[in-house]
């Protein structure tokens, strides 16, 4: 069992910057690939990013490709999300999530789910 917890969201303006940062607890952490998803009010829930075990290999959406960057740290238990050059269409709750079994880009398929945390940008 994985226990996740986001922090970093607010409120920030069109062409800011953001870092998502989600802490995992328990040791079995960097055996899961991980991935960020996010949910804009009235839309369904999106992948966003994800990245390996070991972070070698990561995926984004093409919404988002060139302006976030995902990556992890194993030895702290945390993946994290880098947003950069921000718009309005970013807006949503984002999720982190672990996934047991094998890495599969762009999948929706996560076993574990953190609260979410809030993410508005202001145009």
């Amino acid at each position: 069992q994985v226990q996740l917890v986001e922090s970093g969201g607010g409120l920030v303006q069109a062409g800011g910057s953001l870092r998502l940062s989600c802490a995992a607890s328990g040791r079995t952490f960097s055996s899961y690939p991980m991935g960020w998803f996010r949910q804009a009010p009235g839309k369904e829930r999106e992948f966003v990013a994800a990245i390996s075990r070991r972070g070698f290999i990561t995926n984004y959406a093409d919404s988002v490709k060139g302006r976030f960057t995902i990556s992890r740290d194993n030895a702290k238990n945390t993946v994290n999300l880098q947003m950069n050059s921000l718009k309005p269409e970013d807006t949503g709750v984002y999720y982190c999530a672990g996934r047991r079994g094998d890495y599969e880009p762009g999948t929706m398929k996560y076993d574990y789910w953190g609260q979410g945390t809030q993410v508005t940008v202001s145009s």
